[in-house]
């Protein structure tokens, strides 16, 4: 049995543009004293994990390759997705590499997350309860009431519910009441436990992404045979329907960062891109806020984003109509 590090690097960052592109999403911006965010899940896994499958898309997996040329002490195996079909095919790819029995722990690429005692236990215990043919799934203990996440209702290591984002209201009831959890999009399961799930919930996901696998070449994935994949969440697919499942509460310091908000909240106070409650990103020219708060801008050589803070989560609808207008500001 082997514990396999899943890295999920199929995102493209639409709430950080214009940082983020197709062709360099978040995750491989070296925005982290040089190292992306890619970099660091590679390295914070590595004490845990004997190998590392990365499942990307076309359009980054040499992005992923070079990254990984600089770490060291890991195997490295890919699945190229010939396009998007969410992360439960996603990780039935992965799940198709492995032998049944290895412990898959299966994290995003792009989150921020604190190293360290309360990391270390969160991620033993999940791969202790995955061996016990259990799904795991990791919540994180709030710090705030959030409505950019998903939240796991919870007693001990027990799913109660599993919750969409809430509106402010109720994301403030959440925490009132002491037992939810942000859903973090991290989870440990046996690849063959979660396989039987799959193909008990969602047979024709589980169908159509083993035949697109069957056919792959060099880890490249067919593309008719891809599109025939429902796409869906591991969410909805298997996580919130399965009678296996078990959340470890975690309390170690997480970030999506999924927003401009969260690169703010990272930036130390000291920094000369931080002035009070404003932040300016990319910008090789002096910026200087007077007399307006909690705003953000950011240059890249092709295009300004100006925007108040509390909007952050609304970047991604900018993206979505430069699809439409201008899709050659996404590239």
């Amino acid at each position: 049995m082997s514990v396999i590090n899943v890295i999920l690097s199929g995102g493209v960052g639409s709430r950080l543009w214009p940082l983020s592109r197709k062709s360099r999403p978040k995750q491989y911006l070296p925005l982290f004293e040089g190292r992306s965010l890619f970099e660091l899940t590679v390295q914070r896994n590595q004490p845990f994990c004997e190998k590392v499958v990365v499942v990307g898309g076309k359009d980054n997996y040499l992005l992923s390759r070079d990254s990984l040329k600089s770490l060291q002490g890991s195997q490295y195996r890919e699945v190229v997705e010939a396009a998007p079909r969410n992360t439960a095919a996603a990780i039935a790819f992965a799940a198709f590499l492995a032998d049944s029995e290895d412990i898959l722990l299966v994290t995003p690429s792009d989150h921020l997350i604190q190293e360290g005692d309360a990391y270390a236990a969160a991620i033993q215990q999940a791969i202790q309860l995955a061996g016990d043919k259990h799904l795991v799934t990791f919540g994180l203990v709030p710090t705030k009431p959030e409505t950019g996440f998903g939240y796991i209702e919870y007693a001990g290591n027990e799913v109660l519910s599993f919750r969409e984002k809430p509106s402010s209201a109720l994301a403030e009831e959440f925490i009132a009441q002491g037992n939810f959890l942000w859903n973090s999009g991290m989870f440990c399961f046996a690849a063959g436990v979660f396989l039987d799930e799959l193909k008990q919930y969602e047979p024709e996901v589980y169908a159509k992404s083993k035949k697109a696998f069957e056919l792959s070449k060099d880890g490249f994935l067919p593309l008719a045979e891809s599109m025939e994949i429902p796409s869906i969440s591991v969410d909805y697919a298997v996580m919130e329907r399965s009678k296996r499942i078990k959340v470890v509460p975690a309390k170690f310091d997480w970030s999506d960062m999924g927003s401009f908000e969260a690169l703010y909240e990272h930036t130390p106070a000291d920094s000369p891109a931080r002035q009070g409650s404003n932040l300016a990103i990319g910008s090789g020219k002096r910026v200087e806020f007077l007399g307006v708060e909690n705003v953000i801008l950011v240059e890249t050589a092709d295009a300004v984003l100006v925007m108040d803070r509390s909007k952050a989560q609304d970047v991604k609808k900018i993206y979505e109509r430069l699809e439409k207008e201008n899709p050659e500001l996404l590239s």
